[in-house]
């Protein structure tokens, strides 16, 4: 796979050599970042590659280029949650679906939830089971942790303080969004068959929180004991 990696030549790129580090070449921090990215198995951020390319590199500049130089290729260059990963080109998607991994059919009570969150995060169980209008089980939600869609977000400064859910950068990496804001809208999911054409008029898809990973003025973070409280800590051990 490494014989894939493209050879980048001086004269093929033009960035504003101030913001370059005078003993690296442009080819050559194009090269490094190539492979920083093409060997790491999830989407990398602009602030880890700047901290493995030497001092002085453009970072934005750099991964502004590679992007174009991979645009009309099998693979392309995305930005997904902030990071940046090289993924099939979306044309050429059917290819790999002998080779993909299936993944476990969601239900459609998983896609709902999932869905609500998508749409309306942070937000609660309790939330969850409102809008659905039924209850959610602890096993649907257990389902999508596992796939790494969503996870837990803070705690809702309301009495009993409980847990609000969001997704993750591997929902937007999966389903090929920039950001959260990028999940289709009202007139989308109608053309795509996903809405009756007889909803209420009233009817409207909420617009999700531009930042999912900042908590809202109505969550606290989690601390260390409710993150043992979920599992997602080891207990501490306390000697005598």
């Amino acid at each position: 796979m490494a014989d894939s990696i493209h050879n980048i030549d001086d004269d093929e790129v033009e960035l504003p050599a101030n913001n370059w580090n005078s003993s690296i070449s442009v080819s050559e921090a194009l090269r490094m970042a190539e492979a920083i990215l093409f060997a790491s198995a999830e989407p990398v951020t602009e602030k880890a590659l700047r901290e493995r390319l030497p001092s002085g590199v453009d970072v934005a500049a750099l991964l502004g280029e590679l992007q174009e130089i991979y645009s009309k290729r099998g693979i392309n260059l995305r930005q997904t949650g902030g990071a940046w990963a090289f993924r099939t080109a979306a044309d050429l998607a059917f290819l790999m679906n002998r080779e993909a991994v299936q993944q476990k059919k969601l239900s459609r009570a998983a896609l709902e939830v999932l869905a609500i969150i998508a749409y309306h995060q942070p937000v609660t169980r309790a939330e969850l089971e409102d809008i659905r209008g039924v209850e959610t089980s602890k096993g649907t939600l257990d389902v999508l942790m596992e796939t790494g869609w969503i996870k837990f977000r803070g705690r809702r400064r309301t009495p009993g303080r409980p847990i609000t859910y969001g997704t993750t950068a591997s929902f937007l990496d999966h389903f090929g969004l920039q950001e959260v804001r990028d999940l289709p809208g009202i007139d989308e999911l109608r053309g795509a068959g996903l809405l009756s054409t007889r909803m209420p008029t009233n009817f409207a898809v909420p617009i999700p929180v531009n930042d999912p990973d900042e908590l809202t003025e109505d969550e606290d973070p989690l601390t260390d004991i409710d993150l043992e409280e979920l599992g997602l800590l080891t207990p501490r051990i306390e000697h005598d």
